[in-house]
């Protein structure tokens, strides 16, 4: 009885075309990127570093972008990231014509994402602020949200900083998903794809702090240019706000390029890979 109640309402509700399954998937995948990661951003700040500190905000990404890989990986390919469903475009392992599609999904459950937070800390964000919602400085709340650069950081650096942080990202996702190189065991790509933003946070924040995708940096920007913070948000630091949006873009670029040129090019055919296996090639290595 239950099966068949179960099976009545799968036919009514459930989507039929891939599409619209994959827009779910991105939109609730980076929603919960978003609520772990600024959500620890928000733990930090509005405690003044009392309950956590800098690394937990690095655990809280790391676990928030590993559990959206696990929420729409079957569904979508889990890239809750425009930067990297660019990177799947330029490689044609996401058709062109889906990715306005990826993109909307993860703007839109950024911003829902930004919301939630704002929601859950709302009464310590009050009291934090007293009801002023400032976006530089010894008090800022902005931050919260996105990304806004240290003094010393110039334009070209900081657009740099996204360039190489993003291209660093895609080709270690890349290497994890390549299927002829050693990969990561079957369900376990998401916690890999989650060390790497790791990785980047502990070597790679000092500067801006990371962003490395346009969706959850813009979408929350916006978010605070609504909710109270005002306009601000986009004049703030010389116009900050393009940068963590460009840079990504053009570092997805570049570590697909890279991926490609110097890895994904030179795989053996199949029927040479069975002849010269990779994983042998790994082991004879590491026995060295």
């Amino acid at each position: 009885m239950e099966n068949e109640y179960r099976k009545k309402i799968k036919e009514k509700l459930g989507l039929r075309r891939d599409i619209f399954k994959e827009f779910l998937a991105e939109f609730l995948g980076i929603f919960f990127l978003i609520l772990f990661g600024c959500g620890s951003v928000a733990q930090m700040v509005l405690s003044r570093t009392h309950l956590c500190d800098i690394l937990s905000v690095h655990i809280g990404f790391t676990l928030g972008v590993m559990m959206a890989v696990y929420i729409a990986g079957g569904v979508s390919g889990g890239h809750v990231n425009p930067a990297v469903s660019l990177a799947m475009v330029i490689l044609g392992k996401l058709p062109l014509k889906k990715f306005p599609v990826y993109v909307a999904a993860q703007f839109l459950g950024a911003f829902a994402g930004s919301c939630a937070v704002y929601g859950l800390y709302y009464d310590a964000l009050m009291d934090f602020t007293k009801g002023e919602f400032i976006v530089t400085g010894e008090n800022a709340t902005a931050t919260i949200f996105a990304s806004y650069p240290l003094k010393h950081l110039s334009v070209l650096n900081g657009l740099v900083d996204q360039v190489i942080a993003t291209a660093a990202l895609v080709i270690c996702i890349l290497a994890i998903t390549d299927r002829k190189n050693i990969g990561a065991p079957k369900g376990m790509e998401p916690l890999c794809i989650g060390l790497i933003i790791m990785g980047i946070g502990v070597s790679m924040s000092l500067n801006c702090g990371y962003p490395i995708n346009p969706a959850r940096d813009l979408s929350p920007r916006f978010f605070t240019a609504l909710a109270g913070w005002g306009m601000e948000v986009f004049r703030a630091e010389g116009c900050w706000w393009w940068i963590p949006v460009v840079g990504p873009m053009v570092g997805g670029a570049v570590g697909a390029g890279v991926y490609a040129l110097f890895i994904e090019l030179h795989h053996p055919e199949p029927e040479k890979q069975e002849e010269n296996n990779v994983q042998d090639k790994y082991e004879i290595i590491t026995m060295t």
